[in-house]
């Protein structure tokens, strides 16, 4: 049987719109989400799928903070012969999803140690974490009763964490979708020691904090994003009256979560071309720090 016309197009927008650094991970991604079986049922879990056939290596460790709570957080190597940065990856609103492992494993595949922690961990049904909640608005739920302190905290061991592992330098620098972009820009207020920061569509933490950020901030935004957006011009102020670095990009045609949006099955050539972009801009922060 010939490979459906429709599937066709959309691997020939790949072709054109996405960098060959995720072009097989996004292919096998939209090829996984259009193999239906005869239910009409997906048969796999795509980005599950290609978390298992990475040649990353992969682990579960648990990080204990100040306060004696456990943060449940995955672990990414890259495959080199030399000391890496150290990026935590924050996730979204509706928790540790897998889409945020396969970032983390994208940036291992680039040279880069990537942890994500699991900010719902304890917070779930028998203590569990992200996983052990009914659905994506439950987990949501649980992400907004979360504590600031306590988020503060579980970021601070993450970050000792990676810093004393034995195969990172002594950079750290965190990232973060969304309600984990305001989280990591709001962990700048808190954290000395972070190399950078790297805040996808979060909204800035007050102003009477900002001042006391000592690291660069870059700021990837989507143009159909004004909730979010509306804050940017007060923050350049700011942080300009502070002599702090901090430089926003806005991506054209796209909206809010536009770099997952840019990595799902249904993707059109903005999305993508905004998703290939950011993540060009990411690495190449990321290089030269």
């Amino acid at each position: 049987m010939g490979r459906p016309k429709y599937l066709e197009n959309v691997l020939n927008k790949l072709l054109v719109h996405t960098p060959r650094g995720i072009l097989i991970t996004l292919s096998v991604m939209i090829i996984g989400n259009l193999i239906m079986n005869e239910t009409g049922q997906a048969q796999v879990n795509p980005t599950r799928d290609l978390l298992a056939k990475s040649e990353r290596h992969h682990q579960w460790v648990k990080i204990k903070a100040e306060n004696g709570h456990i943060v449940n957080a995955f672990l990414t190597f890259p495959e080199t012969k030399e000391k890496a940065t150290a990026v935590i990856v924050i996730h979204e609103n509706r928790g540790l999803t897998d889409w945020v492992r396969l970032v983390g494993d994208q940036l291992a595949k680039h040279g880069f140690v990537a942890v994500c922690p699991d900010l719902l961990s304890g917070k779930g049904s028998e203590g569990g974490g992200t996983t052990s909640f009914s659905s994506s608005d439950d987990a949501r739920r649980a992400i907004y009763d979360l504590s600031s302190d306590q988020v503060t905290a579980d970021l601070k061991a993450v970050t000792e964490y990676v810093h004393n592992l034995p195969s990172t330098t002594d950079k750290v620098v965190v990232t973060g979708f969304c309600w984990g972009g305001a989280q990591a820009f709001r962990f700048a207020t808190n954290e000395n020691s972070i190399a950078a920061v790297c805040v996808f569509y979060g909204r800035p933490p007050s102003k009477e904090k900002i001042d006391r950020i000592n690291c660069p901030v870059y700021g990837f935004y989507g143009e159909n994003d004004e909730r979010i957006n509306s804050t940017i011009k007060d923050t350049q102020n700011t942080a300009g009256a502070a002599g702090i670095i901090y430089e926003p990009v806005i991506y054209a045609g796209v909206g809010h979560a536009f770099l997952r949006r840019g990595m799902e099955a249904n993707a059109n050539e903005v999305e993508q071309a905004a998703n290939r972009q950011a993540w060009e801009r990411l690495l190449k922060l990321l290089n030269k720090l």
